[in-house]
């Protein structure tokens, strides 16, 4: 396992109550932007709606809290799985590597949600997990970048913040 795919594993904390109520994840293990609409009664797609926004607004508290330096108090609310795989340390020197890399950010675009459930056994530890992906830019980049902040759903329903990342253009990582 790589040390950027730890760190993606690693950042679960954060969301309250509220939103891991109305997460009521249905769907096996694939990665999907949303379940197939034609399935979903109007009342279940308001819910995911909802569930989007609220997922995404705390997806961007995060990557303030990492655009503040506050890297550490990230991890410190993050999820136990991902608290096993990094230690505070390691999670916040990469990402402040990163980071440092690329600048101070310049902007953010519109929000990507995807939802993934993985089995026992995976190379992910298992659980539910919700994906926010935002294209950002930023001063030392020409290309924009994905900022990807993961969260899983934990054992006392509350989604918790499990990976922060960056990808850039033809970045494999």
């Amino acid at each position: 396992m790589n040390h950027r795919f730890l760190l993606s594993v690693a950042l679960v904390a954060f969301i309250g109550t509220a939103s891991a109520q109305q997460a009521q994840p249905s769907q096996p293990a694939q990665q999907t932007a949303a379940p197939a609409q034609q399935t979903l009664t109007p009342q279940q797609q308001a819910q995911l709606a909802k569930q989007n926004a609220d997922m995404s607004k705390a997806a961007l508290q995060v990557m303030q809290m990492v655009d503040a330096n506050q890297i550490g108090q990230v991890w410190d609310t993050a999820s136990t799985t991902m608290k096993r795989v990094v230690t505070r340390d390691d999670f916040v020197k990469q990402i402040t590597i990163d980071r440092n890399k690329l600048g101070k950010v310049s902007s953010r675009g519109n929000p990507a949600v995807s939802r993934s459930q993985f089995p026992a056994g995976a190379s992910v530890p298992e659980g539910f997990y919700l994906n926010v992906a935002v294209p950002s830019t930023f001063a030392n980049s020409q290309e924009p970048v994905r900022e990807l902040v993961s969260f899983r759903l934990d054992e006392d329903k509350v989604w918790r913040v499990s990976g922060y990342s960056l990808r850039g253009p033809g970045d494999g990582n």
